[in-house]
């Protein structure tokens, strides 16, 4: 379930613009019930939002029943982009749809099954909620006066309290780590573990290690038992961070995590129970990796039960001020800056933000040491920010006499080469020659931007 974000509506009257409050986004909120309606547990009923549900006798189950000849792991529930399938777990007694023993069926909106002595009634109670937009301008550490966030504050406060899995879409530096973090803070599960992993800043060949953790001798360099970061939420929550850089061979291991809430380190035998929620987030369009065939779909589909994206800053120019003053509250060496000069705000206002709220952190971060009184002016600014921003409010350079005696290719070239140079200069700049964070923000490899300096003669100075 995608959510998106309307344009924000406006109306003049007398020279006054106000923001007329955007329709409520709607939730789609996916709820199944069982009800036992004959056997030993008879009377009882469970609810769940759960896209995987398991029945049997073991403590494990999310159903767990009393009678004695239903298997520990008996049968699942699942959901899929095409139904609700009830599936057998080879189990010994069989599970029944009417007379017929089944291995695998689609569940209709009311359906009766049994399972040993057991019989169920299986109902879809799937909901649709409007979520109108926050009526404040923050939420968890997040801050934005705007409609955009507003409506993502509103959908993150309903969804917080569930065990809904999110995935948290949008580009480098729009606070998707910020926002799993709120919807941890507001869960249930606030007092358990929160555990960041980032799937794009491990070495293939120990991904699925630290994921699920190995055992003792089960590679070299495995000189101890270790549990993996499933383990260590155990109980809480997870953020799988830029989930589309998770190799392929690795996606099928994370689905069937998903589903059956196990884990098996490598190396091992054994499978552990995890309770852990599961919010991820990517600066890309999983769709379009779908598409591609290097992100599967049905994982995706489980991934993307709750899907929020985040504006980039451009989009909400008018949160700047109240963003400054936010990070200017929170930065640790601020001695006294309060404000910012208005000629400040003009300029923030007119530059394109590429590396969204993260980039304005850095950029007043960077400021403070150099204000002299208790507002950010100017002359605080990085070079490479008031050079970048000169270049983007001038108009373009018309072609030379020059140019033009060169051959349409070596002018083209030329041209490409100094944007090139001018486009890495002040990326590093901004990065302190981080060559690893620049790659991150520009949306590039690492190598190839190190080939790119290489060819430029660019050192990790800028």
């Amino acid at each position: 379930m995608a959510l998106t974000h309307p344009s924000a509506y406006s109306v003049v009257v007398s020279e006054v613009t106000s923001a007329i409050t955007p329709p409520p986004t709607q939730l789609h909120l996916r709820r199944s019930l069982l009800k036992c309606v004959g056997g030993p547990d008879i009377g009882k009923v469970w609810q769940f939002d759960l896209d995987v549900i398991r029945i049997g006798s073991r403590p494990a189950a999310d159903v767990t029943l009393t009678d004695s000849t239903v298997s520990r792991r008996h049968a699942e529930i699942i959901r899929t982009p095409i139904g609700v399938i009830l599936r057998d777990g080879g189990s010994t007694n069989g599970t029944f749809v009417g007379p017929v023993r089944i291995r695998e069926v689609f569940l209709g909106p009311e359906t009766r099954f049994r399972v040993g002595r057991t019989d169920f009634l299986f109902t879809r109670e799937d909901e649709v909620i409007e979520v109108a937009p926050s009526t404040e301008d923050c939420f968890e550490g997040m801050v934005g006066a705007g409609s955009l966030m507003r409506q993502v504050f509103g959908v993150l406060k309903r969804i917080a309290p569930t065990n809904l899995t999110v995935l948290i879409t949008g580009e480098t530096g729009t606070g998707k780590e910020l926002a799993s973090r709120a919807v941890h803070s507001c869960s249930k599960r606030s007092e358990k573990p929160f555990v960041v992993f980032d799937c794009g800043a491990v070495p293939k060949n120990l991904i699925e290690s630290e994921l699920f953790g190995h055992i003792k001798g089960s590679f070299t360099g495995a000189i101890e038992d270790r549990p993996g970061v499933f383990e260590q939420a155990d109980g809480g929550t997870i953020f799988l961070d830029e989930i589309a850089e998770l190799p392929m061979e690795l996606q099928p291991k994370l689905l069937r995590v998903l589903e059956q809430r196990e884990v098996r380190r490598v190396g091992g035998s054994q499978t552990k129970t995890v309770d852990v929620r599961v919010v991820a987030a990517t600066n890309r369009v999983i769709k379009t990796e779908v598409e591609k065939g290097t992100f599967r779909e049905d994982l995706y589909y489980r991934l993307a039960v709750v899907e929020v994206d985040l504006p980039p800053l451009r989009d909400r120019i008018d949160d700047i001020p109240l963003l400054i003053k936010h990070l200017l509250d929170l930065a640790e060496h601020n001695q006294g800056v309060h404000t910012i000069n208005q000629d400040v705000v003009t300029i923030f206002e007119s530059y394109h933000w590429p590396g969204n709220v993260r980039e304005l952190k850095n950029i007043v971060d960077r400021a403070l040491p150099f204000c002299v009184a208790d507002q950010i002016t100017i002359d605080t600014l990085p070079d490479a920010v008031r050079d970048t921003i000169s270049r983007e409010s001038s108009p373009p350079v018309p072609p030379t006499n020059e140019d033009s005696v060169l051959s349409f290719r070596d002018a083209k070239d030329q041209l490409i080469v100094a944007f090139e140079r001018r486009y890495l200069q002040d990326l590093l700049e901004r990065h302190n020659g981080n060559v690893s964070q620049a790659a991150h923000e520009a949306q590039m490899d690492r190598k190839s931007i190190t080939r790119l300096m290489k060819k430029l003669g660019i050192t990790r100075s800028g």
